[in-house]
């Protein structure tokens, strides 16, 4: 019998049908949702596969359940461990619970609060290890040694591309006229099983995976022919963190998958900004990277377009600072510093020229003790909110034209 835990087989459609299969009774089945605001950008229709609607916040249960399902009833009272930043954390905890499995998690130190949180409400165990997720994979891999657990991979095994494919039969299905999917990605699991999906059976459509800039593994391994292992990573997009693509699906991409767009992190929050404010979707910075990938480049995704939101799980301390970040990205929040003389009604009066322009002040901080001001100088540091990049133009230029020094 084949390993479960290192099986390298390819999967095929055959593979992703049958997981269909032992997804039904599980899975949400979200419809897709039309975005008339990425519509008017790409010139046709755009809808968006809102995984993170999705049980358990992302698309990681499709996968997690398949595999754990398949697992013999001696294997399964050994237990289960995983390694995760958080959502196939929250996958695996919930398949395990409704299989009756236990399951122990080994996250990174720093994971996000909500979502070690969730997967302890889910029934797991949850221990820290590494500060990236190869970190803790290392040590998932050692405690499934040391106990005989079984070592569930996040995207590297056939069973949970497989699992992950199944959406791509679900955008077919719904969107049959679709010419472009657009794939969040990191290790390469849903990208690999919705390319698989999709290109068995409708091979002129266009599929495309979209990485976070700070965690961009697959154009080297794809330039090499092979997985490569970035020396670092950094990216607020924690849940496509990957440092290396699994074996399993990178041979799948490599041979179907048309390209692979890289995304900023000002793209990433742009994006996180828009599905909130125009799609009314809670989305992780990883879940809208294939919106993000849409946005930096519009015209050149041939329509109608599917795009995947692969999670929500995100903490509410990060969406504050990735929404400020976003709309200080697209020209909506600026900090801008003056250099001004400090004298009584100076600050009022600055207040004032701003208030010409309806910009609406946030914050106002002052500097008076740093060595590089004169005694009769103040830095003040101002935070404005603008309707976009123009008009935060204006307000600047027009400072400048009144003589304000602005220093950064």
């Amino acid at each position: 019998m084949t390993d479960r835990t290192t099986s390298r087989r390819l999967p095929d459609l055959a593979d992703i049908e049958a997981a269909r299969e032992v997804l039904a009774p599980v899975i949400r089945h979200n419809p897709l949702a039309g975005a008339r605001w990425l519509t008017d950008r790409v010139g046709s229709s755009v809808y968006l596969a809102p995984e993170n609607l999705q049980r358990a916040g992302s698309f990681k249960i499709r996968g997690a359940y398949v595999y754990l399902s398949r697992l013999t009833a001696q294997e399964r009272s050994r237990g289960v461990v995983a390694a995760s930043a958080g959502n196939h954390a929250q996958g695996v905890a919930l398949a395990a619970q409704l299989l009756g499995i236990e399951a122990t998690v080994f996250m990174p130190e720093g994971a996000s609060i909500p979502k070690v949180s969730a997967t302890r409400a889910y029934g797991a165990s949850v221990r820290f290890a590494g500060e990236t997720i190869e970190g803790a994979l290392k040590a998932a891999t050692h405690f499934a040694a040391e106990t005989g657990a079984i070592l569930v991979h996040p995207f590297d095994h056939p069973d949970v591309v497989a699992g992950q494919g199944t959406l791509g039969l679900e955008i077919l299905e719904q969107c049959p006229q679709v010419k472009t999917v657009v794939v969040c990605t990191g290790g390469g699991g849903l990208l690999a099983g919705v390319a698989l999906a999709v290109k068995s059976l409708r091979p002129d459509v266009k599929v495309i995976g979209a990485q976070a800039a700070g965690a961009a593994a697959y154009p080297a391994s794809l330039q090499m022919g092979s997985p490569q292992t970035l020396e670092s990573m950094r990216t607020m997009a924690d849940g496509i963190a990957v440092g290396r693509p699994g074996d399993v699906p990178f041979a799948i991409i490599q041979d179907l998958v048309d390209d692979i767009r890289i995304v900023s992190e000002d793209s990433l929050a742009r994006a996180q900004v828009l599905l909130l404010e125009r799609a009314k979707m809670v989305v992780e910075p990883a879940g809208a990277a294939a919106v993000a990938a849409i946005l930096d480049d519009p015209e050149s995704f041939d329509g109608p377009v599917v795009a995947t939101l692969s999670g929500g799980n995100v903490d509410p301390l990060l969406l504050m600072r990735v929404v400020r970040h976003g709309l200080a990205a697209a020209g909506r929040y600026t900090t801008l510093k003056l250099r001004m003389s400090d004298r009584p009604g100076s600050l009022a009066g600055l207040l004032h020229d701003i208030g010409t322009h309806e910009a609406n002040v946030v914050d106002v901080r002052h500097t008076r003790t740093e060595p590089r001001l004169s005694i009769d100088e103040v830095e003040i540091a101002i935070e404005l909110e603008t309707r976009g990049p123009t008009h935060r133009d204006e307000v600047i230029s027009d400072l400048r034209a009144r003589g304000y020094v602005i220093i950064d």
